[in-house]
């Protein structure tokens, strides 16, 4: 169970991760378009930070559901739980953030 939970925590510390390069990029070409530039350029890059936020909320939700499961009673996780874990895990690497 050490091994989940510190996978758990490094998948939570990319998410964080994750969230707050695309929300700083994000609001920097928001002050882009603002000046001036580009809307149609910058508006196709803004819309891909987007949707890293989008799937960093995804795979919160998806840790919260798992770490939500924790309890007492709780006897470890389901075939299911664990693929969905390091599928989780997965993503992140194929996307260079994990």
């Amino acid at each position: 169970m050490k091994k989940i939970d510190k996978y758990l925590d490094s998948a939570v510390e990319n998410i964080k991760n994750d969230r707050a390069m695309a929300l700083t990029l994000l609001t920097d070409i928001m002050k882009n378009i603002s000046a001036g530039y580009d809307h149609k350029d910058l508006g196709q890059v803004a819309s891909k930070y987007l949707e890293t936020l989008q799937r960093s909320n995804e795979q919160l939700v998806k840790v919260s559901a798992l770490l939500h499961k924790q309890d007492p009673k709780f006897d470890g996780f389901s075939g299911i739980e664990k693929d969905s874990i390091y599928n989780l895990l997965e993503e992140g690497e194929d996307d260079g953030s994990g």
